[in-house]
């Protein structure tokens, strides 16, 4: 079994991940690209009960955020650094203001994608269990994706969503064994199986059957369990979209999971070279670390699988 790799797109850069390290490399303001990087323990290298279906989706969901969280706040914090006469940094965003945001930014997400929709259909005049679970999954996708149809008018986030491109297309090119430069990695697709989006939306859909299971309780209860199931879903939607990236030439399947491969078209756009070239600083700073584990390491990474 080969080794997987996955990425994620932040500010003015792309973080990259695999299973032993990460990096993040972003355009400085002066035009450079500055790179760190970052190793990583997975629980899924240590013991086999993380490594069981399902749970290792819950640990690999739980993974992403903390990384993702803080490659966000290094590109955030080369965005907005500046520098006085003497070179003496001036603006850097506090560990209490990128932890204040993220909370923010989790609470928003719960309640406009999971509490939102329960108490919204809740309220709806919906007498049997099984209209009321679609409507509220219905109601979840359709809030979703008019979501990032929104974001994704807004310059700074479009920017996001080209490095989003520039990262799935270094994957691609990675994974089909092509040389990593610029002009090379640019001429493969946008799109790729185990990407975050497709993974959210089969969150999103998913839940409809998972909470067809709980039934429709009274609304206190209906908001606990919205959120207490989260992670079972999330479980479940990384074994399919896994599941999708080992059998890309199974044609059947791939037209099953088309919705979330549409999907990543409204959450990434078409990379400059420039930006592809980032995406690959940063993979290389992953390999570059990699190439230095000892063999019985290496063994253990191939334990451990990453969302594109």
């Amino acid at each position: 079994m080969s080794v997987s790799y996955g990425g994620q797109a932040v500010l003015e850069g792309v973080m990259m991940r695999g299973p032993s390290c990460w990096a993040v490399a972003v355009r400085t303001p002066e035009g450079g690209i500055e790179e760190v990087v970052r190793d990583v323990t997975s629980p899924m290298k240590r013991h086999r009960i993380w490594r069981l279906p399902v749970i290792r989706g819950v640990i690999a969901l739980g993974e992403s955020l903390a990384i993702g969280f803080r490659a966000l706040a290094i590109s955030a914090n080369v965005a907005a650094r500046e520098e006085d006469d003497d070179g003496n940094v001036v603006t850097e965003i506090t560990r209490g203001q990128i932890i204040f945001s993220f909370a923010i930014a989790i609470g928003f997400a719960l309640m406009l994608f999971k509490v939102g929709p329960a108490l919204l259909t809740n309220w709806l005049p919906i007498d049997d269990t099984a209209g009321f679970v679609i409507v509220e999954g219905l109601i979840r996708v359709v809030v979703f994706i008019a979501y990032i149809g929104l974001i994704g008018l807004l310059p700074d986030l479009r920017r996001v969503f080209q490095y989003h491109g520039a990262e799935h297309k270094t994957i691609n090119a990675l994974e089909a064994g092509s040389d990593l430069t610029p002009e090379k990695v640019q001429k493969f697709s946008l799109i790729h199986p185990r990407c975050g989006t497709a993974f959210l939306l089969w969150v999103m859909v998913l839940g409809i059957f998972v909470f067809a299971l709980v039934g429709r309780p009274v609304w206190y209860w209906l908001i606990v369990s919205r959120i207490l199931l989260l992670p079972v879903i999330a479980g479940l939607a990384y074994e399919l979209i896994r599941y999708a990236g080992k059998h890309q030439d199974n044609r059947v399947l791939m037209t099953l999971l088309a919705p979330g491969l549409w999907l990543q078209r409204l959450t990434t756009r078409e990379p400059t070279l420039d930006q592809v070239e980032v995406s690959i600083r940063a993979i290389e700073e992953v390999r570059r670390r990699e190439a230095g584990d000892t063999p019985a390491e290496q063994a253990a990474d191939r334990k451990v699988e990453v969302m594109a």
